[in-house]
C-alpha cells in the first residue's frame, strides 16, 4: 500500500473517530456553541451605582390617611419545608428562616396557598395581572434559545432515566424576548401607579423584553432587572459553587448563564455583589428613598434557583451540614432569610411597620431536579409537576393592626388574590372590561367574608392539567393517559390515589376543568417538548420501572 494511500486512510479513521466522539459529546458540543453565542451576543459592563429617584423629603400630606405601602416578596422554587415556619427547614431543621417566618406569625398564614403553576413565569403572570395566565395564552415557560433541544438531549445521556422526552414536530414558536404578557393586561403595578404608588421592580421578571412586555413598560417606574442568573462569577474568590452532573437543566444554566443586571432598560453590568445580597441593598435603598410617599416594591428574587451559588460566608457559618450540595443549598436559604430581614428592617426603622402590606410567597414549589428529597416534605412531587410539591407553597400576608398576629386561612387561595389584595387596599378598582380571577384576602383574614375565597381552582400546562374542586383534587397527564384523584381533606399529601374507587368524582372534576379549558384561548407560543418527570424520586435517584411519573409539557 502506498503512503499516499495510508495516509487518506489515517485521514478518514482520525475524521470517523473526532465525529463518533463528537456525536457521543453532542450534547456537551451544543452546550459549549450555545455558551459561546450568549457571551458573544451580551456586553456586561463594570458595576453601576443605582440612583432611585427620591420622594418629597417629608410626608405629602401628612394629616391625610396614606393608603398602605405594599412590599411583594417572590422566592424563587422556595421548597415547602425549606422554612422552620410549622416545624420543617432545611438539613432537619437546623438552618432556622426567623425572619420569613415572622410575617406569618405577626400576620396570616395561608396554609392551602397556591402558586399558579408548577413553573415560574406562568406564576409570575398571574400575579402581575390578577388572572390565569392561560386567560392570555401565558401557559408555557420562555425558555432561552436552544434550552428546550438540549436539556432532554443531556437527559438522554442519563442511564438511570427509563423514560424518553417527547420533541414536538412542525412547531411555531416565537423568539425567547417575544414570550411574555401582552401589553394589554392590566398588571397590579400600572394599576397601583395610577393610584399615586411610586412603583419598584427588583429582580427577576421573566414576562418578556420587547413589544411592551418589560418592566417599565408594565407599570413600573423604576426596575433593577436580572440579567441572568449567576449569583457571583463562577471563579470569585467569594463564592461556592455546588454543580450536579446528573441534572441537564444545571448544565444548560452553568454554559449559558452570566452576572449582570440593568436598570431601567440599559445596558448590562455586574452587580455589586452576591446577588441575594445586592438586591437586598437596592431594595432598602429604594425603601429609603420612597419612605414620605406610597411605594409598591416588587421583590423578585432568583434565590433560591439553581445555579446553586453561595457565599463563603453562609457557606462556613453552616459547617455542621456534610452534604456539599446541602449545605450550598441551604446558605442561599440562609441569605434569603437575611434578606427578608433587613426589609422589615428598612420598613420599621423608616416607621412605616403599621401601614406596609408584606406579601411573601414563592412562584412554585422546590426543584426535584437538585437532589434533596426532602425538599417539599411532606408533599409529593417538584417544580414541574402540578402535584402538592409543585404547587403549594408559602403564601403569608403582615398588615399591622388590620391582620391579627396568628392567623390561619385553611381555605385554597392562589396567586392571583395578591393582585385583588393590595388593590382592595389601595382603593383601586379591578379592572372590568376582562375577567378578573383572584379576589380580596383581607376579609377571610379578618374572618369578616363569608364562605371561601374559592371554590375551584384550575392549573395547565400541556400535558399536565389539575382541579381543585370542593376538597377534591383531579390531576391529569397526558401522555401517559393517567387520572389522578385524591381526597385533599383526608389526604393533603396525594398518596391514596381514588380515581378506581370513585369514578363519579372524576367525571365530575373532569367536566369541571373541560369548562375551565374552553374559556382559555390557544396558547400564545407552543411547546416544544414533554418531559417525563417522577413524582416520588428526585433527579439523583434511578428510575424503577414501576415508578409513578407524569409529563409536562413546555
Amino acid at each position: 500500500m502506498s503512503q499516499a494511500a495510508k495516509w487518506i486512510i489515517g485521514v478518514l479513521i482520525s475524521l470517523t473517530l473526532l465525529l463518533w466522539v463528537a456525536y457521543e459529546n453532542r450534547a456537551r458540543v451544543a452546550l459549549g456553541a450555545i455558551g459561546t453565542f450568549m457571551q458573544w451576543r451580551t456586553t456586561i459592563g463594570p458595576t453601576q451605582e443605582i440612583e432611585w429617584a427620591s420622594g418629597p423629603a417629608t410626608e405629602v400630606a401628612p394629616d391625610t390617611k396614606r393608603p398602605p405601602n405594599i412590599v411583594m416578596i417572590l422566592a424563587d422554587d422556595l421548597g415547602w419545608n425549606d422554612l422552620t415556619f410549622g416545624g420543617g427547614g432545611v438539613a432537619g431543621g437546623t438552618v432556622p428562616t426567623p425572619n420569613i417566618d415572622s410575617i406569618a406569625q405577626e400576620g396570616a398564614n395561608f396554609t392551602n396557598g397556591y402558586a399558579a403553576n408548577g413553573t415560574c413565569a406562568p406564576s409570575r403572570a398571574a400575579l402581575m395581572s390578577g388572572r390565569y395566565g392561560t386567560r392570555f395564552g401565558f401557559e408555557f415557560t420562555p425558555t432561552p434559545p436552544g434550552m428546550m433541544q438540549i436539556v432532554p438531549m443531556i437527559g438522554a445521556v442519563n442511564e438511570s432515566r427509563l423514560r424518553a422526552p417527547i420533541h414536538h414536530e412542525n412547531v411555531e414558536t416565537v423568539s425567547y424576548e417575544e414570550m411574555g404578557m401582552p401589553p394589554s393586561e392590566i398588571t397590579i403595578a400600572e394599576l397601583l401607579r395610577d393610584q399615586g404608588y411610586r412603583t419598584g421592580h427588583i429582580g427577576k421578571w421573566h414576562l418578556g423584553r420587547s413589544n411592551g412586555m418589560d418592566p417599565n413598560s408594565q407599570g413600573f417606574d423604576e426596575s433593577l432587572l436580572m440579567g441572568s442568573g449567576l449569583y457571583l462569577p463562577e471563579d470569585d474568590p467569594d463564592v461556592v459553587n455546588s454543580k450536579q452532573d446528573f441534572d441537564p437543566i444545571d448544565q444548560f444554566l452553568w454554559a449559558i448563564m452570566s452576572f449582570s443586571a440593568s436598570f431601567n432598560g440599559g445596558d448590562f453590568f455586574e452587580p455589586a455583589r452576591y446577588l441575594t445580597d445586592y438586591y437586598t441593598d437596592e431594595a432598602v435603598a429604594f425603601i429609603d428613598a420612597n419612605k414620605n410617599r406610597p411605594f409598591f416594591l416588587y421583590l423578585a428574587h432568583w434565590a433560591p434557583h439553581t445555579p446553586l451559588q453561595a457565599t463563603r460566608e453562609d457557606y462556613e457559618a453552616l459547617s455542621h451540614i456534610e452534604n456539599h450540595r446541602e449545605r450550598v443549598y441551604a446558605a442561599m436559604i440562609r441569605s434569603l432569610d437575611r434578606s427578608v430581614g433587613r426589609v422589615l428592617e428598612a420598613i420599621d426603622q423608616n416607621g412605616l411597620r403599621d401601614n406596609t402590606i408584606i406579601l411573601f410567597t414563592s412562584d412554585n414549589g422546590g426543584a426535584g431536579y437538585i437532589g434533596l428529597p426532602e425538599v417539599n416534605d411532606p408533599f409529593r412531587g417538584w417544580k414541574i409537576s402540578l402535584f402538592e410539591g409543585g404547587i403549594h407553597v408559602p403564601f403569608f400576608m403582615k398588615w399591622p393592626g388590620q391582620i391579627a398576629p396568628g392567623t390561619e386561612i385553611d381555605a385554597p387561595v392562589h396567586h392571583f388574590d395578591f393582585y385583588a389584595t393590595a388593590a382592595a387596599a389601595a382603593g383601586a378598582a379591578l379592572p372590568s372590561d376582562r375577567t378578573m380571577d383572584g379576589v380580596d384576602l383581607v376579609p377571610y383574614a379578618r374572618g369578616e367574608a363569608e364562605g371561601v375565597p374559592h371554590e375551584a381552582l384550575f392549573w395547565r400546562s400541556g400535558a399536565s392539567q389539575s382541579a381543585l374542586v370542593n376538597g377534591w383534587k383531579l390531576n391529569v397527564s397526558n401522555p401517559p393517559g393517567r387520572v389522578w384523584l385524591f381526597d385533599m381533606e383526608a389526604d393533603p399529601n396525594e398518596q391514596n390515589d381514588l380515581s378506581t374507587e370513585r369514578p363519579d368524582k372524576v367525571a365530575e372534576l373532569q367536566a369541571a376543568l373541560a369548562a375551565h379549558n374552553a374559556e382559555q384561548p390557544p396558547p400564545a407560543w407552543q411547546a416544544q417538548a414533554s418531559m417525563p418527570v417522577s413524582l416520588d424520586k428526585d433527579l439523583s435517584q434511578p428510575e424503577d420501572p414501576d415508578d409513578e411519573f407524569i409529563y409536562w409539557s413546555n
